[in-house]
């Protein structure tokens, strides 16, 4: 049974999902290193108290995996004195800012028409396999940095659940971390306090009824299927975890053991 340590964490205002990794423990009894790998919602609307908070965790690199949309959409995110911000846009979990456009004005029919009998789950899983496999050059460019000099680090895309968490996923899977714990990580970010909080048009009794919100459940959820799709799309395309981080990432040996020198104990 895989045994996590408890951390206190942050009542963060503006900054939802936001914990960090540390604790997670490796298959050679190894854990990860407190204070070195964070991961969070976007951070536009951090309150000063926030981004004080923030600017106090030392931070040397923030990822930011959102795209032009959803800078758009949300902001940019609050400037920390002298943290990097590295913006690699990774694939939309829905594929699209059309997509999110109906999410947020459309109607229960055109809700039904395109999340209704599984939809939006199949959408999610679908994109969790593709995040993994054609996104190789971005998850690889994140290692390396990690590797090299870019601890600690913070990753956060818009909610924090998707495309941050498979880019988590993937440095906890390069650090030898347990495939248990890893999907426990993840799925943390289902609780009812961490979920990104879902903007329609329209007035609450017609936006947000029982029925459509259950549409777009999958959308917001932290599935296991959704992980475990992306962990058997790097089975089916590289056959095991190691040829997909030499093979598919580039990560040599030597880089592989920086980077567990520096993000574990």
């Amino acid at each position: 049974m895989t045994q996590q340590v408890p951390s206190t964490e942050p009542e963060l205002a503006g900054v939802r999902n936001f914990r960090d990794v540390g604790g997670l423990p490796t298959t050679d009894g190894r854990r990860v290193r407190y204070g070195v790998l964070f991961r969070s919602g976007h951070l536009a609307h951090a309150t000063d108290e926030d981004a004080a908070f923030l600017a106090s965790l030392g931070l040397h690199t923030i990822f930011d995996f959102r795209n032009a949309a959803d800078q758009k959409l949300e902001g940019p995110d609050v400037e920390l004195p002298g943290v990097r911000n590295v913006n690699l846009p990774l694939s939309d979990p829905a594929d699209g800012a059309e997509f999110w456009q109906m999410v947020r004005d459309g109607d229960l029919d055109q809700l039904r028409a395109i999340l209704d009998d599984g939809k939006g789950a199949a959408r999610m899983i679908a994109s969790y396999r593709k995040i993994v496999t054609e996104r190789t050059v971005e998850h690889s460019r994140v290692l390396h940095a990690l590797a090299e000099d870019s601890v600690p680090a913070l990753m956060h895309c818009a909610a924090g659940k998707d495309r941050a968490g498979i880019s988590i996923a993937v440095t906890l899977l390069a650090l030898g971390v347990e495939r248990d714990a890893i999907l426990a990580d993840y799925l943390e970010s289902g609780a009812k306090h961490r979920r990104y909080k879902v903007r329609r048009s329209g007035s609450a009794d017609t936006a947000y009824t029982p029925e459509v919100m259950e549409l777009l459940n999958p959308l917001f959820d932290a599935r296991a299927e959704y992980l475990e799709a992306a962990f058997a799309s790097i089975q089916d395309t590289w056959g095991d975890t190691d040829t997909y981080l030499t093979r598919g990432l580039g990560l040599s040996p030597d880089s592989r053991e920086r980077l567990r020198a520096r993000l574990l104990d």
